[in-house]
């Protein structure tokens, strides 16, 4: 934590292609937002731990810790599962009726398949956190 106070909200990316990461950092950046990023889901809970992110952009497919394992661990620790999460993923929509028809965790604030529509991940990181 920095002593400098950025009112930005901070979101965590975590994926584990670099080129998306590339992207998704210079587009929240561009329109508003502080990113750090995390490579798999193992890294992403510890930033999400150190951090306290806003929002967290996350994959689903990824070596380590998958976004699912990820996504369970947040979502049932008390101190992280108020953080909205927004599932980016190349997983079909049968992804998004699985997760969502999950009973331990509720299902994610938000989804975006891949290829990025940039305009509805906009609209969904600002109706999330402004």
């Amino acid at each position: 934590m920095s002593d400098n106070q950025d009112s930005r909200k901070m979101i965590l990316v975590i994926d584990d292609e670099p080129d998306t990461v590339t992207f998704l950092t210079a587009l929240l950046e561009d329109n508003g937002y502080r990113v750090i990023s995390a490579p798999d889901g193992a890294k992403g809970l510890e930033a999400a731990r150190a951090d306290r992110p806003d929002l967290i952009s996350l994959d689903i497919t990824m070596p380590e810790k998958s976004g699912v394992k990820f996504y369970r661990e947040l979502k049932s620790d008390p101190d992280l599962g108020s953080i909205p999460v927004v599932m980016v993923t190349g997983v079909a929509d049968d992804f998004k009726q699985f997760i969502s028809g999950r009973k331990q965790v509720p299902p994610p604030e938000g989804y975006i398949s891949k290829p990025i529509d940039v305009k509805a991940l906009l609209e969904t990181v600002s109706k999330l956190i402004g």
